[in-house]
């Protein structure tokens, strides 16, 4: 029962911890005048992941190599099925292609190099390092791209004290939450029998999934559609570029196989989907949000087959 309870409380911390890291990451953003699309690609989405680079080193730390990558795999493939078709349902996102083709590019091109990185059955620092290079390409490239936005006026309502204490608060929480699920998950899996990868796959993928989720929805209801895309678009890229090149310079780990065979070419898969569908249409429909979910469950009841 003990380990339930863990279980709920990792999961209530990264939810909650997430939604005040974002909030308080994003007036901060915006009390200095970034644009909106940016703080969804970079601010949102990289503070809503926050909690898959905690557990995925956690795991790393404790000897759990399969949940460390199957948490980074999981949640990049629950962010475009799940998430993005929970937000297409509730208000289908609107993009221009040609605004986002950078971003999209780099989270298809994040993507493609994971058979790259995994092919060996191991993430190194070698392989570390060459992820945190795209990173911070990327980083400077959407940041030389600010600097052409015109400058919106900054809003006199955000307090900036607030909005740091609830970065820091947010930050704290999604830590303890991280360790918590971590542990908790782990005794779940032996008892039940289930594999690393696959607890790393669905239950911490979705547990740590669930600040995207909680911004993404927040956003699609506000009527924040370039948040809400930018959101999962930013996630997706800090999840395989940063957290996989941390975790692969701080403490090197074996890649089961499984991942090169079924699920990151399911996430790639995904990932060229979603981009077709904003290149073609300029917008996720809610049938397609229909069809995405529908894709998640199928994809979870597969995997956990194999």
């Amino acid at each position: 029962m003990l380990t339930y309870i863990m279980l709920a409380g990792g999961l209530l911390g990264l939810f909650l911890g997430g939604d005040w890291l974002v909030r308080g990451a994003s007036q901060i953003a915006l009390r200095f005048s970034v644009p909106p699309l940016i703080v969804g690609l970079t601010i949102v989405g990289f503070g809503t992941s926050t909690p898959e680079l905690l557990v995925s080193l956690q795991a790393a730390f404790n000897g759990l190599p399969g949940i460390a990558v199957g948490n980074v795999v999981g949640s990049n493939t629950a962010n475009i099925l799940l998430i993005l078709g929970i937000a297409a349902i509730i208000a289908p996102p609107i993009a221009e292609f040609g605004k986002m083709k950078r971003d999209l590019a780099f989270m298809m091109g994040a993507a493609l190099v994971m058979p790259i990185i995994i092919y060996s059955g191991f993430i190194g620092r070698i392989e570390g390092l060459a992820l945190i290079i795209g990173l911070s390409a990327y980083l400077v490239l959407s940041f030389v791209a600010m600097r052409n936005e015109p400058s919106d006026p900054i809003p006199s309502d955000i307090n900036l004290t607030h909005a740091i204490g609830y970065t820091v608060l947010g930050l704290v929480v999604v830590m303890v939450g991280a360790h918590f699920l971590v542990e908790s998950a782990t005794i779940v899996a032996r008892q039940l029998g289930v594999s690393e990868a696959m607890i790393g796959l669905s239950i911490v993928a979705i547990g740590t999934s669930l600040p995207e989720l909680a911004t993404t929805v927040a956003a699609a209801i506000k009527g924040h559609r370039e948040i809400a895309l930018g959101n999962v678009i930013g996630s997706n890229i800090f999840n395989i570029l940063a957290i996989l090149g941390i975790t692969g310079l701080v403490i090197p780990i074996p890649v089961d196989p499984r991942f090169m065979t079924f699920d990151v070419p399911i996430m790639i898969g995904v990932t060229a989907l979603t981009i077709g569908l904003i290149y073609v249409r300029g917008n996720i429909s809610r049938i397609a949000g229909i069809g995405m979910i529908a894709g998640y469950i199928a994809y979870i009841a597969i995997g956990a087959s194999l």
